[in-house]
């Protein structure tokens, strides 16, 4: 199996029906890409690995199946193990040591997406291009905000990565901004 965003989009959409699963997934791979650029890696494998990271989700919610399933999927399927192993590794859950920039983006940038793109959607423009890293921040404070979306993961996802979380934060909402009409952010929805 070629590791190409064709095929990776392929999978993706075999397995997730959801909107929002597949607009999440678009999200991390804008992050991943960007942080490839960022870093001199490999753009191509990196987004992919940010498309299929949750592609086995819809079908397996829980963290006993989930990654474990999609896991066995891309092995019968023939995907690389370097891929696999960097899509395993989102999971804390899954104990893969996070040893590479890949492992350790993808665990960075996946529940920060999530987060941001929540922030968003609450403004009133419903844009993302509106949101700024004080405000990911602020709303990080409010529990009841997102309650879903692990705030320890986020950081400790900046301190793997050896950034300042304000830092981190701001670099993937502009990787973000960049694919704001494809995840709905781009303020097109707001009254």
């Amino acid at each position: 199996m070629q590791p190409t965003r064709e095929n990776a989009m392929a999978l993706l959409t075999e397995f997730t029906k959801s909107d929002s699963l597949i607009k999440h997934a678009l999200a991390v791979e804008a992050a991943m890409r960007a942080y490839a650029r960022k870093f001199g890696e490999d753009e191509e494998k990196w987004g992919v690995v940010g498309l299929i990271h949750d592609f086995d989700y819809e079908q397996n919610p829980t963290w006993e199946t989930h990654v474990y399933e999609g896991i066995k999927i891309l092995r019968e399927r023939g995907w690389p193990d370097e891929i696999i192993d960097a899509v395993a590794s989102h999971a804390d859950y899954m104990k893969i040591p996070r040893d590479t920039p890949l492992k350790k983006v993808i665990f960075a940038v996946d529940e920060l997406t999530g987060f941001i793109s929540a922030v968003a959607l609450v403004r009133p423009t419903k844009s993302i291009m509106d949101v700024e890293p004080s405000a990911v921040r602020k709303k990080m404070k409010d529990k009841a905000f997102a309650r879903a979306v692990n705030r320890e993961d986020i950081v400790k996802g900046a301190e793997e990565l050896g950034l300042p979380l304000e830092e981190h934060i701001g670099f993937v909402i502009k990787a973000m901004q960049s694919v704001a009409r494809q995840l709905g952010l781009d303020g097109s929805t707001a009254k």
